[in-house]
């Protein structure tokens, strides 16, 4: 391997966060939530472990390099105070539906829990840096999302 070399990594830090939520959509009746989100309509929520992880990529735009000097490609330290104030700070302890703001308009779906997430970090990271960000409702439950967008005609 030549000294001038550039190496790429991809980098995963997980956390766990614990909060509670009622699937529910002001856009449907409660009959209609009810027959859509069953059980996870119940007026009272539910609450769940969440695991993120979110990735910085192997390559995008700019691929990420490990530092020749730092041998890394990020301070771990950096990363996981961004994940606290994205993800921890935010919704760790919360009654999703209740304290936290974003989702008083939207349905607080895993999908859009990831959603959530993506938006804060790519806030706080350098551009382009964030690669995906994966959240596991439960064992068999996992959205994975990367930032996509889709025009709604």
């Amino acid at each position: 391997m030549s000294p001038r070399s550039a190496r790429l990594a991809r980098l995963s830090r997980s956390v766990t966060f614990s909060a509670c939520h009622r699937l529910h959509s002001k856009s449907l009746s409660d009959q209609e939530n009810l027959k859509l989100f069953g059980k996870c309509n119940n007026p009272n929520g539910h609450g769940h472990n969440y695991k993120g992880r979110r990735w910085l990529p192997i390559s995008c735009v700019l691929p990420l390099q490990i530092d020749p000097v730092s041998g890394m490609v990020m301070n771990l330290t950096d990363l996981k105070e961004y994940m606290q104030k994205a993800i921890m700070e935010p919704l760790d302890h919360k009654n999703l539906d209740e304290d936290v703001p974003y989702f008083s308009e939207v349905v607080s779906t895993t999908e859009n829990v990831a959603v959530f997430i993506w938006d804060n970090l790519q806030r706080l990271l350098p551009q382009g840096m964030l690669h995906k960000v994966e959240v596991h409702e439960t064992e068999q439950n996992v959205v994975v999302y990367k930032g996509e967008e889709r025009t709604v005609k």
